[in-house]
Protein backbone atom coordinates (compact mmCIF):
# COMPACT_ATOMS: atom_id res chain seq x y z
CA UNK A 1 0.00 0.00 0.00
CA UNK A 2 3.12 2.34 -0.11
CA UNK A 3 2.73 3.09 -3.35
CA UNK A 4 -0.09 5.43 -3.29
CA UNK A 5 -0.95 8.60 -1.48
CA UNK A 6 -4.06 10.02 -0.32
CA UNK A 7 -4.63 13.50 0.28
CA UNK A 8 -7.19 15.57 0.88
CA UNK A 9 -9.19 18.73 0.14
CA UNK A 10 -10.18 20.94 3.03
CA UNK A 11 -14.10 20.07 1.98
CA UNK A 12 -13.62 16.41 2.71
CA UNK A 13 -10.67 16.44 5.48
CA UNK A 14 -12.73 14.42 8.13
CA UNK A 15 -13.65 12.24 5.76
CA UNK A 16 -10.16 11.71 4.18
CA UNK A 17 -9.06 11.18 8.04
CA UNK A 18 -11.58 8.22 8.32
CA UNK A 19 -10.65 7.00 4.64
CA UNK A 20 -7.03 6.52 5.86
CA UNK A 21 -7.68 5.25 8.96
CA UNK A 22 -9.64 2.67 7.03
CA UNK A 23 -6.82 1.94 5.07
CA UNK A 24 -4.18 1.96 7.50
CA UNK A 25 -1.71 4.78 6.02
CA UNK A 26 -1.11 8.41 7.02
CA UNK A 27 -3.25 11.02 5.01
CA UNK A 28 -0.71 12.85 2.72
CA UNK A 29 0.68 16.41 3.74
CA UNK A 30 -0.64 19.50 1.57
CA UNK A 31 -1.54 22.68 2.25
CA UNK A 32 -4.71 25.22 1.40
CA UNK A 33 -4.30 28.33 1.52
CA UNK A 34 -6.48 31.58 0.34
CA UNK A 35 -5.30 34.38 -0.77
CA UNK A 36 -6.66 38.21 0.35
CA UNK A 37 -8.06 38.54 -3.30
CA UNK A 38 -9.93 35.06 -3.55
CA UNK A 39 -7.01 32.85 -5.40
CA UNK A 40 -6.93 29.18 -3.95
CA UNK A 41 -3.13 28.57 -3.12
CA UNK A 42 -2.07 24.79 -2.65
CA UNK A 43 1.37 22.93 -2.40
CA UNK A 44 1.79 18.75 -2.12
CA UNK A 45 3.97 18.73 0.85
CA UNK A 46 5.55 15.17 0.35
CA UNK A 47 7.30 13.57 -2.95
CA UNK A 48 4.23 11.63 -4.82
CA UNK A 49 6.57 10.67 -8.06
CA UNK A 50 5.99 8.06 -9.49
CA UNK A 51 3.21 6.81 -7.20
CA UNK A 52 -0.64 6.21 -7.37
CA UNK A 53 -2.34 9.82 -6.29
CA UNK A 54 -5.80 9.62 -4.66
CA UNK A 55 -7.53 13.18 -3.90
CA UNK A 56 -10.51 13.35 -2.15
CA UNK A 57 -12.55 16.68 -2.35
CA UNK A 58 -16.33 17.02 -2.09
CA UNK A 59 -17.04 20.28 -4.58
CA UNK A 60 -19.94 20.81 -2.15
CA UNK A 61 -20.75 24.39 -0.68
CA UNK A 62 -19.22 26.75 -2.00
CA UNK A 63 -18.98 24.62 -4.59
CA UNK A 64 -16.41 27.27 -7.01
CA UNK A 65 -14.14 27.30 -3.99
CA UNK A 66 -13.58 23.35 -3.66
CA UNK A 67 -13.49 22.73 -7.48
CA UNK A 68 -10.65 25.19 -8.07
CA UNK A 69 -8.78 23.52 -4.76
CA UNK A 70 -9.97 19.80 -6.38
CA UNK A 71 -8.38 20.90 -9.43
CA UNK A 72 -5.59 22.82 -8.38
CA UNK A 73 -4.24 19.59 -6.44
CA UNK A 74 -4.63 17.81 -9.61
CA UNK A 75 -2.42 20.21 -11.62
CA UNK A 76 -0.21 20.08 -8.27
CA UNK A 77 0.23 16.35 -8.68
CA UNK A 78 0.47 16.06 -12.51
CA UNK A 79 3.21 18.57 -12.54
CA UNK A 80 4.98 16.42 -9.40
CA UNK A 81 5.22 13.46 -11.81
CA UNK A 82 2.64 11.30 -10.03
CA UNK A 83 2.13 7.94 -11.34
CA UNK A 84 -1.54 8.31 -12.28
CA UNK A 85 -4.30 10.36 -10.41
CA UNK A 86 -8.17 9.31 -9.14
CA UNK A 87 -10.18 12.01 -7.87
CA UNK A 88 -12.30 10.88 -4.85
CA UNK A 89 -15.70 12.85 -5.14
CA UNK A 90 -18.54 12.17 -2.65
CA UNK A 91 -20.44 14.68 -3.78
CA UNK A 92 -20.35 16.19 -7.58
CA UNK A 93 -21.04 19.69 -7.63
CA UNK A 94 -22.72 21.09 -10.54
CA UNK A 95 -24.22 17.29 -10.83
CA UNK A 96 -27.79 19.22 -11.58
CA UNK A 97 -26.65 21.00 -14.25
CA UNK A 98 -26.40 17.70 -16.60
CA UNK A 99 -28.61 19.17 -19.34
CA UNK A 100 -29.68 22.10 -21.33
CA UNK A 101 -33.14 23.60 -19.65
CA UNK A 102 -33.43 26.59 -22.27
CA UNK A 103 -31.04 28.36 -24.99
CA UNK A 104 -27.60 29.78 -24.34
CA UNK A 105 -27.33 27.81 -21.41
CA UNK A 106 -24.06 25.75 -20.12
CA UNK A 107 -23.83 22.00 -19.15
CA UNK A 108 -21.86 22.44 -16.29
CA UNK A 109 -21.55 19.10 -15.02
CA UNK A 110 -19.79 18.33 -18.59
CA UNK A 111 -17.65 21.35 -18.03
CA UNK A 112 -16.36 20.04 -14.48
CA UNK A 113 -15.62 17.18 -15.94
CA UNK A 114 -13.68 18.06 -18.68
CA UNK A 115 -11.48 20.12 -16.16
CA UNK A 116 -10.49 17.16 -14.68
CA UNK A 117 -9.83 15.48 -17.29
CA UNK A 118 -7.45 18.00 -19.21
CA UNK A 119 -5.67 18.56 -15.79
CA UNK A 120 -4.67 14.62 -16.07
CA UNK A 121 -7.62 12.92 -13.67
CA UNK A 122 -7.21 9.17 -15.12
CA UNK A 123 -9.93 7.71 -13.04
CA UNK A 124 -12.74 9.30 -11.20
CA UNK A 125 -14.60 7.88 -8.05
CA UNK A 126 -17.91 9.58 -6.72
CA UNK A 127 -21.06 8.38 -4.62
CA UNK A 128 -25.23 8.49 -5.67
CA UNK A 129 -24.57 11.41 -8.89
CA UNK A 130 -27.46 13.34 -9.20
CA UNK A 131 -27.66 11.88 -12.83
CA UNK A 132 -26.05 8.88 -14.19
CA UNK A 133 -25.57 10.52 -17.23
CA UNK A 134 -22.54 12.36 -15.89
CA UNK A 135 -20.69 9.49 -16.46
CA UNK A 136 -20.83 9.90 -20.05
CA UNK A 137 -19.10 13.23 -19.85
CA UNK A 138 -15.87 11.08 -18.85
CA UNK A 139 -13.16 9.99 -20.96
CA UNK A 140 -11.85 7.94 -18.46
CA UNK A 141 -13.33 5.05 -15.87
CA UNK A 142 -15.99 6.42 -13.56
CA UNK A 143 -17.05 4.46 -10.58
CA UNK A 144 -20.10 5.33 -9.42
CA UNK A 145 -21.20 4.07 -5.55
CA UNK A 146 -24.31 4.34 -3.99
CA UNK A 147 -24.85 4.53 -0.37
CA UNK A 148 -28.02 2.75 -0.38
CA UNK A 149 -26.54 0.04 1.73
CA UNK A 150 -24.93 1.91 4.47
CA UNK A 151 -27.64 4.08 4.98
CA UNK A 152 -30.24 1.13 5.25
CA UNK A 153 -28.18 -0.90 7.24
CA UNK A 154 -28.59 2.14 9.84
CA UNK A 155 -32.07 2.71 9.16
CA UNK A 156 -33.01 -0.71 9.56
CA UNK A 157 -33.42 -1.07 13.46
CA UNK A 158 -34.22 2.29 13.74
CA UNK A 159 -37.65 2.42 11.54
CA UNK A 160 -41.10 1.89 12.58
CA UNK A 161 -43.15 -1.25 11.56
CA UNK A 162 -45.09 -0.62 8.87
CA UNK A 163 -42.93 2.17 6.72
CA UNK A 164 -43.76 2.99 3.84
CA UNK A 165 -40.96 4.63 1.26
CA UNK A 166 -41.45 7.65 -0.22
CA UNK A 167 -40.22 9.37 -3.34
CA UNK A 168 -40.43 13.12 -3.28
CA UNK A 169 -40.99 13.69 -6.74
CA UNK A 170 -40.59 11.40 -10.57
CA UNK A 171 -37.00 11.43 -10.65
CA UNK A 172 -36.08 9.52 -6.95
CA UNK A 173 -38.54 6.60 -7.99
CA UNK A 174 -35.94 4.02 -8.84
CA UNK A 175 -34.08 5.14 -5.86
CA UNK A 176 -37.11 4.69 -3.42
CA UNK A 177 -37.49 1.63 -5.19
CA UNK A 178 -34.36 0.06 -4.06
CA UNK A 179 -34.82 1.30 -0.89
CA UNK A 180 -38.07 -0.85 -0.51
CA UNK A 181 -36.41 -3.67 -2.08
CA UNK A 182 -33.89 -3.66 0.66
CA UNK A 183 -36.10 -2.58 3.43
CA UNK A 184 -38.84 -5.30 2.48
CA UNK A 185 -41.85 -2.64 2.47
CA UNK A 186 -43.93 -0.86 -0.86
CA UNK A 187 -43.01 2.19 -2.67
CA UNK A 188 -45.38 5.36 -2.25
CA UNK A 189 -44.78 8.36 -5.02
CA UNK A 190 -45.50 12.54 -4.56
CA UNK A 191 -46.19 13.78 -8.22
CA UNK A 192 -46.02 16.93 -8.59
CA UNK A 193 -47.52 19.82 -11.16
CA UNK A 194 -46.60 23.06 -11.38
CA UNK A 195 -49.48 25.83 -11.62
CA UNK A 196 -49.32 27.64 -14.85
CA UNK A 197 -47.73 31.24 -14.46
CA UNK A 198 -46.32 30.41 -10.50
CA UNK A 199 -43.32 28.36 -9.29
CA UNK A 200 -45.92 26.45 -6.40
CA UNK A 201 -46.81 23.08 -6.96
CA UNK A 202 -49.58 20.70 -6.33
CA UNK A 203 -48.10 17.73 -4.89
CA UNK A 204 -50.53 14.68 -5.55
CA UNK A 205 -49.77 11.38 -3.40
CA UNK A 206 -49.91 8.14 -5.79
CA UNK A 207 -50.11 4.97 -3.28
CA UNK A 208 -51.94 4.48 0.04
CA UNK A 209 -50.27 6.20 3.36
CA UNK A 210 -53.27 6.52 5.26
CA UNK A 211 -52.20 5.46 8.86
CA UNK A 212 -48.53 4.74 7.83
CA UNK A 213 -45.29 6.36 9.09
CA UNK A 214 -43.19 7.51 6.22
CA UNK A 215 -39.33 7.14 4.87
CA UNK A 216 -38.36 9.55 2.54
CA UNK A 217 -35.57 9.12 0.21
CA UNK A 218 -33.97 11.02 -2.24
CA UNK A 219 -30.03 11.44 -3.49
CA UNK A 220 -30.06 14.70 -1.38
CA UNK A 221 -31.26 17.72 0.54
CA UNK A 222 -30.36 21.22 -0.78
CA UNK A 223 -32.94 24.04 0.92
CA UNK A 224 -35.45 21.19 2.38
CA UNK A 225 -38.27 22.70 -0.15
CA UNK A 226 -38.84 19.45 -1.83
CA UNK A 227 -39.21 17.28 1.63
CA UNK A 228 -41.29 20.23 3.21
CA UNK A 229 -43.85 19.85 0.49
CA UNK A 230 -43.64 16.15 0.78
CA UNK A 231 -43.94 16.29 4.23
CA UNK A 232 -47.27 18.08 4.14
CA UNK A 233 -48.85 16.30 0.86
CA UNK A 234 -48.50 13.00 3.02
CA UNK A 235 -50.00 14.21 5.95
CA UNK A 236 -53.19 15.77 3.86
CA UNK A 237 -53.50 12.02 2.58
CA UNK A 238 -53.48 11.02 6.40
CA UNK A 239 -49.93 9.50 6.92
CA UNK A 240 -49.01 9.22 10.82
CA UNK A 241 -46.66 12.33 11.83
CA UNK A 242 -44.11 10.10 12.60
CA UNK A 243 -41.17 10.59 9.26
CA UNK A 244 -37.70 9.62 8.26
CA UNK A 245 -36.12 11.42 6.26
CA UNK A 246 -32.91 9.89 4.40
CA UNK A 247 -30.22 11.07 1.87
CA UNK A 248 -26.84 10.49 0.45
CA UNK A 249 -25.67 14.55 0.83
CA UNK A 250 -27.10 16.60 3.17
CA UNK A 251 -26.49 20.72 1.72
CA UNK A 252 -28.48 22.11 4.24
CA UNK A 253 -28.32 25.03 1.96
CA UNK A 254 -30.35 28.48 2.82
CA UNK A 255 -33.53 27.80 4.84
CA UNK A 256 -32.71 23.84 5.14
CA UNK A 257 -32.63 23.52 8.69
CA UNK A 258 -35.48 25.82 9.18
CA UNK A 259 -38.17 24.06 6.71
CA UNK A 260 -37.00 20.70 7.94
CA UNK A 261 -37.95 21.92 11.76
CA UNK A 262 -41.37 20.06 11.26
CA UNK A 263 -42.84 18.18 14.34
CA UNK A 264 -43.54 15.62 11.72
CA UNK A 265 -40.13 15.10 11.11
CA UNK A 266 -38.61 12.51 13.72
CA UNK A 267 -34.84 11.66 12.37
CA UNK A 268 -33.22 12.90 9.80
CA UNK A 269 -30.46 10.74 8.13
CA UNK A 270 -27.33 11.54 5.30
CA UNK A 271 -23.90 10.64 5.13
CA UNK A 272 -20.86 12.56 5.69
CA UNK A 273 -20.13 12.85 1.82
CA UNK A 274 -20.40 16.86 2.68
CA UNK A 275 -19.30 17.57 6.34
CA UNK A 276 -21.81 17.13 9.02
CA UNK A 277 -24.31 20.02 9.58
CA UNK A 278 -24.20 21.49 13.08
CA UNK A 279 -23.75 19.87 16.23
CA UNK A 280 -27.20 21.19 18.08
CA UNK A 281 -29.46 18.96 15.70
CA UNK A 282 -30.73 16.61 17.60
CA UNK A 283 -32.57 15.01 14.78
CA UNK A 284 -29.69 14.70 12.47
CA UNK A 285 -27.58 11.71 12.13
CA UNK A 286 -24.55 10.63 10.28
CA UNK A 287 -23.79 7.43 8.53
CA UNK A 288 -20.23 7.42 7.97
CA UNK A 289 -18.97 6.23 4.23
CA UNK A 290 -15.38 5.69 5.04
CA UNK A 291 -15.64 2.08 4.56
CA UNK A 292 -17.23 2.40 1.63
CA UNK A 293 -14.55 4.37 -0.49
CA UNK A 294 -11.54 2.86 1.74
CA UNK A 295 -13.06 -0.63 -0.16
CA UNK A 296 -13.15 1.71 -3.30
CA UNK A 297 -9.39 2.53 -2.80
CA UNK A 298 -8.49 -0.48 -2.04
CA UNK A 299 -9.88 -2.38 -5.00
CA UNK A 300 -8.35 0.60 -7.60
CA UNK A 301 -5.00 -0.18 -6.16
CA UNK A 302 -4.79 -3.98 -6.78
CA UNK A 303 -6.92 -3.86 -9.80
CA UNK A 304 -9.97 -5.55 -8.23
CA UNK A 305 -13.69 -5.14 -8.68
CA UNK A 306 -15.65 -2.62 -7.22
CA UNK A 307 -19.48 -4.75 -8.10
CA UNK A 308 -18.96 -6.23 -4.50
CA UNK A 309 -19.44 -3.13 -3.36
CA UNK A 310 -23.12 -2.86 -4.28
Amino acid sequence: MNSFTLLAGSASNALAEAVAGQLGIPLGACSVERFPDGETHVQVLEPVRRKEVFILQSTAPPVNEHLVELLALVDACRRAAASSITAIVPYFGYSRSEKRHGRREPIAASMAAACLQVLGVAHVVSVDLHATQIEGFFQVPVDNLTAELHLCQDLRHRLPPGIVVVAPDEGAVKLATRYARRLGTRVVVIHKERESGTETHVAHVVGEVRKSPCLIVDDMISTGGTIRESVEALLAAGALPEMTVAATHGLFTGPARQRLAHPAIRNICVTDTVSPGPDDWPALRVVSLAPLLAGATRRVVGDGSISDLF
